[in-house]
């Protein structure tokens, strides 16, 4: 296993705290306010915690997917998890303004 892909699932699995956090506030805010606004943050964290579970299934219990993601050539690697890197400083950015 390279340090790259360890990296890029450790991350994947940061997402997904942080947008459950978020997807539980967003959640009970569209329950009190019933409004578009808040709705629309909740649909965006279901779909990018789904783009997230999905990404943890293929790095981690996908038998052909799981082989294939430590194959790739390293340079791949590097961005795929710069990739995740950048969804997660956004995402812990957007958590601490949604708790602040």
């Amino acid at each position: 296993m390279t340090l790259w892909v360890e990296g890029a699932r450790v991350l994947i699995a940061l997402n997904l705290v942080l947008l459950g956090l978020l997807g539980v506030v967003w959640g009970r805010n569209y329950w009190q306010f019933r409004s578009k606004h808040t709705l629309g943050f909740v649909l965006f964290a279901s779909f990018l915690f789904v783009e997230n579970a999905l990404a943890f299934y293929f790095y981690m219990l996908d038998p052909v997917l799981h082989v294939w993601v430590t194959q790739i050539p390293t340079i791949a690697q590097r961005m795929m998890t710069l990739l995740r890197l950048f969804e997660f400083i956004g995402l812990a950015f957007l958590t601490w303004v949604t708790w602040d």
